[in-house]
């Protein structure tokens, strides 16, 4: 029989992850099938259960993350930190595995794909949410010479400062922070999908050395990337790769292998100018 894999999500006819999953599978030769599974909203757990009686791993978008994040028998240090859980692996006991891969996914897309360099780089990350947390510990593991924390309710960045602080130095701001330049702003809020900017202060200076990058993406650049270009600012990309390099994580441990992101993510940007 197949190995099974699903993404559970509500809604999730969207998904673009069983077609990623799918070129990884051809591309490494790995026999498996990789479906959408849309998860009934107050039966998560006992959806996922079912699945795993059969199926062999599970990845998890909205809105299900925390409650995977409970289901999980045990979880890899990243998805301890982040609490919440965007893979389910099924472990040869028959114990659920949860990981966290999208800090991971975007850290090597920014490195990998974009060339940029983290270390000691003074770093902006906007939103204090899900995505935030998730990408906090890769990201500190890059040793950045500072991390702020942006958010429109300070004391929610203020938190995350607390249970990070040993990883690595964190600064918790509101939105008009404008303390020093920073090399690196990462848009992590969804304001994107609403084709709105997060309220970051007007006299935030940009110049052709800062790196803008938004965790959303879409067909024509996000509100984000326009006001970063419109600044002048040195790169502004969208998170179409964090998107496929997350999933290449999530391959890797339910596989071993892993796969070469480049020319999926390629087909991902020929499809989508296409749509």
């Amino acid at each position: 029989m197949t190995d099974q894999y699903v993404v559970f999500g509500n809604p999730i006819a969207h998904s673009k992850s069983p077609l990623i999953h799918g070129l990884f599978a051809q591309q490494t030769g790995q026999a498996l099938s990789y479906q959408t599974a849309l998860a009934p909203l107050d039966r998560f757990t006992a959806f996922a259960r079912h699945f795993f009686e059969t199926g062999r791993g599970a990845n998890v978008t909205v809105p299900f993350k925390e409650e995977a994040y409970r289901l999980a028998d045990q979880l890899t240090e990243r998805g301890r930190r982040a609490g919440a859980v965007n893979t389910l692996a099924l472990q040869a006991d028959g114990s659920l595995l949860g990981d966290n891969t999208d800090g991971a996914g975007l850290v090597r897309d920014l490195k990998v794909n974009h060339g940029a360099t983290l270390k000691d780089k003074r770093i902006l990350l906007l939103g204090a949410g899900g995505a935030v947390r998730g990408a906090l510990e890769p990201l500190l593991s890059e040793e950045p010479h500072v991390l702020v924390v942006a958010n429109r309710t300070v004391e929610k960045a203020e938190q995350l400062a607390q249970e990070f602080a040993e990883l690595g130095p964190i600064l918790p701001a509101g939105y008009d922070w404008l303390d020093e330049p920073v090399d690196i702003i990462i848009n992590a809020t969804s304001a994107s999908l609403s084709g709105e900017l997060p309220p970051v202060s007007p006299s935030l200076i940009l110049s052709g050395e800062t790196f803008c990058y938004d965790m959303m993406y879409a067909k024509e650049p996000t509100a984000f990337c326009g006001w970063a270009r419109e600044h002048e600012a040195g790169q502004a990309v969208d998170g179409l790769g964090m998107l496929v390099e997350q999933a290449a994580e999530a391959f890797f441990l339910w596989r071993g292998v892993r796969p070469d992101s480049a020319p999926v993510l390629a087909e991902l940007r020929r499809l989508m100018a296409q749509a």
